[in-house]
């Protein structure tokens, strides 16, 4: 792929996870939608989204996905709403994607490899900004969230690893959100409440079928091209841009235990 396909891209991938952050905060916060609610829309209008987008091709491609990414995908996306009950987008997005970047490059070291030095540094800069903001102090997140939050990060580094594995971003991207809208109906049935605005129900739309659901399929695309290391620390540019924008359309007031740990 071409350099500047692939920054245009990339940058458009990392707009769409913060964009993530900032709707579910609007519906959850705002507009007090229910987070059982609020995954359940986002994963079936995603699925319906990129299931139109491969039925227009020509030739349709084929069925991929796999329960395993659909586990991941389920366990990352109800983990990720029912943290922001409780975070800001800014705070949500920074334990996100350091406990992406963690999950992503630790392996690797475990196994005995070697990272280059600016791929180490990155790790380390990860790991300190997440103890630094779990500090106990006045701004500190909550902790169930903060635990939530992490394990999300977790899962969404797994689903993120399996990516490589399909020869086709849309499909695989398609099949899995298919799959995860299954236990998401069922975390609703067990824990949710069908009690939403219109407002709401357009931020979880839009959340699954543009930010989600297009966004992963554009991440799975270039995601071969970046690389494991590449990929775990070009997602730490979301934070910024959630914090940003939380401050803008939430009115989230940053602190400076979040400002230092950037």
């Amino acid at each position: 792929m071409p350099l500047p396909r692939l920054l245009l891209l990339t940058l458009l991938t990392l707009m769409a996870f913060a964009a993530n952050s900032v709707l579910c905060r609007l519906a959850l916060f705002e507009e007090r939608m229910d987070p059982a609610l609020f995954t359940l829309l986002r994963l079936t209008s995603g699925a319906l989204v990129l299931i139109l987008l491969c039925s227009a091709r020509r030739p349709p491609p084929p069925r991929q996905g796999d329960w395993g990414g659909a586990l991941c995908l389920i366990t990352y996306a109800a983990a990720f709403s029912f943290a922001y009950l409780t975070l800001t987008a800014g705070t949500g997005a920074l334990l996100l994607f350091a406990a992406v970047q963690l999950s992503m490059l630790a392996p690797p070291l475990l196994r005995g490899e070697r990272l280059p030095p600016r791929q180490l540094a990155g790790l380390l800069l990860a790991m300190a900004g997440l103890l630094c903001l779990l500090l106990p102090g006045i701004q500190a997140p909550d902790p169930l969230g903060a635990v939530l939050m992490i394990a999300a990060g977790i899962a969404w580094a797994c689903y993120t690893l399996r990516g490589p594995r399909f020869s086709d971003a849309l499909a695989a991207n398609a099949g899995h959100f298919l799959m995860a809208s299954l236990p998401a109906a069922l975390i609703y049935l067990l824990l949710g409440h069908l009690d939403a605005s219109p407002a709401a129900i357009g931020y979880a739309l839009a959340s699954g079928g543009l930010a989600s659901g297009l966004g992963y399929a554009l991440w799975y695309g270039v995601l071969p091209h970046l690389g494991r290391t590449l990929a775990a620390s070009v997602q730490l540019l979301v934070p910024p841009l959630a914090i940003l924008a939380g401050l803008i359309w939430l009115d989230e007031s940053g602190s400076w235990r979040l400002y230092r740990t950037y």
